[in-house]
């Protein structure tokens, strides 16, 4: 299966992957990989009777239109994302935080099965107290644009090219911390440099880092 489409439906997503890259539908594809446990973390996604819906190219559960949680695949592993984790009790300490540039949401990852199976209980307990705090309409408090890293790579770019540095501040406040974070979280300077580049047609069409 060679589809360059976003996946927009579950079971083509369990089947063949979020549908963004070539590996769509084949043994390496990381969703293929993890399809097991999955539909195991589905299953149970399910008993928590949200809405499922597919956002991002992943399954998604949301209550009265608000996302409570996600899953994905890894490389590594594959995972529950809570997107208001951060407010999340967590007796276990079992929430994982991606970088230390994500705010809301924590993760909890899994390599197979059983560690699924063990943790039901909690998990259900985690989902149900997720979906307390949309009810209560809990925020995280986000840090502000100014707050975030600049990497330096950004700011010469900008400062050589006017316009794209216009295009950049004209962009809603939550775009701009979108594309700080995506830019930021590249370890090599050189893949800092390609990503800016990647996205500068996109940041002068005025668009967001998952808008299409």
């Amino acid at each position: 299966m060679k589809n360059k489409k976003i996946t927009t439906s579950i079971n083509t997503y369990l089947l063949h992957g979020c549908g963004r890259c070539k590996l769509a539908g084949t043994p390496d594809c990381k969703v293929v990989k993890w399809q097991a446990e999955l539909m195991e973390l589905r299953d149970m996604a399910l008993a928590s009777k949200l809405t499922e819906e597919v956002k991002w190219g992943v399954p998604c559960y949301t209550w009265n239109g608000a996302n409570v949680f996600l899953l994905h695949a890894f490389k590594e592993y594959c995972a529950i994302l809570f997107m208001k984790g951060a407010l999340l009790k967590d007796p276990k300490k079992i929430l994982i935080q991606q970088t230390e540039n994500v705010q809301g949401g924590r993760q909890i990852r899994f390599t197979n099965v059983k560690e699924i199976v063990r943790l039901k209980k909690v998990l259900s307990s985690y989902i149900q107290e997720a979906i307390e705090l949309e009810k209560k309409g809990e925020k995280v408090v986000m840090k502000q644009t100014s707050e975030f890293k600049v990497p330096d790579e950004f700011t010469e770019i900008t400062k050589k090219d006017p316009a794209f540095k216009k295009a950049f501040d004209a962009l809603t406040p939550g775009r701009q911390r979108g594309y700080l974070l995506f830019f930021s979280q590249a370890k090599q300077s050189k893949t800092r440099i390609d990503r800016i580049t990647k996205y500068r047609a996109q940041i002068l069409k005025g668009k967001g880092l998952q808008d299409r």
